[in-house]
């Protein structure tokens, strides 16, 4: 059990410290760009940019797996609690349109 929970930990840690280093190496880059390797600063722009939509329309798919299973059994036992449970499902789609905006924002 403490393997498991050591290995998410682990896990999260490297997704979410990828997340922030490699934006940041791309806009470190462009600081003080050298003519003969532009091409390397847009194929890391287009990394970074890639990364951050991925990496939150993966977490935003698992947000919703664990949700949505939830939901369904939540919906069996109290169905008038059918509203929340919508509402609660919709959410995890503000971190895919965070990584969009983020990719955007990378991009431009």
């Amino acid at each position: 059990m403490m393997e498991k929970r050591l290995s998410k930990a682990l896990l999260f840690g490297g997704v979410f410290l990828t997340v922030l280093m490699v934006p940041a190496m791309a806009f470190a880059q462009q600081a003080a760009p050298v003519v003969a390797v532009a091409w390397q600063l847009g194929a890391v722009k287009a990394l970074a940019a890639g990364l951050a939509m991925g990496l939150s329309a993966l977490a935003a798919g698992y947000a919703q797996g664990k949700i949505g299973s939830a939901g369904a059994g939540t919906l069996a036992e109290r169905p008038e609690a059918a509203i929340w449970v919508i509402t609660l499902q919709a959410l995890p789609e503000i971190i895919v349109l965070l990584g969009f905006v983020s990719a955007i924002l990378i991009n431009g």
